[in-house]
């Protein structure tokens, strides 16, 4: 088994510690919904759950190292990849913005409900207020499957750290992860 370099490796263990919070607070569907982070690097290749387990399996040693094409880097991790998980991170992280490393998206059950409202969130609560003129929206285009969704993706995250994907669920964004999950314990 190759090794791992210490940047990755630790960047491995933040987010499956990730994982495991979002697990513990219940924002999770079952195996469905994507926490990934930006390996350092000169490519762009990022870490997402392995298809097929809950959160509270997922590992340091079992999250898969992908392309933006979603094509496995690491031939040694058995796991598969969803193909729907990938469309979404891979449109942020293709962009190569620093402020977007982290992409945390969800399908909680408040967020799922929240994402089904016309008006969307609205700015009556102290939670919600924080958010007033920091999130965007992107209309619901059905299952990610098609890569020309990326660009509307990006063009809906706007500047935004924050985003109710419209019937669909949340997305947050940050350099690091403690900051993605900020943002993501914040909308929820």
């Amino acid at each position: 088994q190759k090794a791992i370099p210490q940047e990755e490796w630790d960047l491995r263990v933040a987010l499956a510690a990730a994982y495991r919070l979002v697990d513990h607070f219940g924002w999770c569907e079952l195996i469905y919904g994507h926490l990934t982070a930006r390996v350092p690097g000169d490519k762009v290749h990022f870490l997402i759950n392995p298809y097929g387990l809950r959160y509270d399996e997922v590992t340091a040693s079992n999250l898969v190292k992908i392309d933006v094409d979603g094509n496995k880097v690491d031939d040694e991790n058995p796991y598969p990849v969803n193909a729907a998980g990938f469309v979404i991170h891979s449109a942020i992280h293709m962009a190569e913005d620093a402020e977007h490393h982290v992409v945390m998206h969800t399908h909680s059950r408040a967020g799922m409900a929240i994402a089904a409202v016309k008006e969307g969130l609205l700015p009556i609560s102290m939670g919600s207020t924080a958010l007033h003129h920091r999130l965007s929206y992107h209309t619901y285009e059905g299952v990610s499957l098609y890569l020309d969704e990326r660009e509307r993706l990006i063009e809906s995250l706007g500047a935004h750290h924050a985003m109710i994907l419209e019937n669909h669920g949340l997305l947050t964004t940050g350099k690091t992860i403690p900051e993605a999950f900020l943002w993501l314990y914040r909308l929820e």
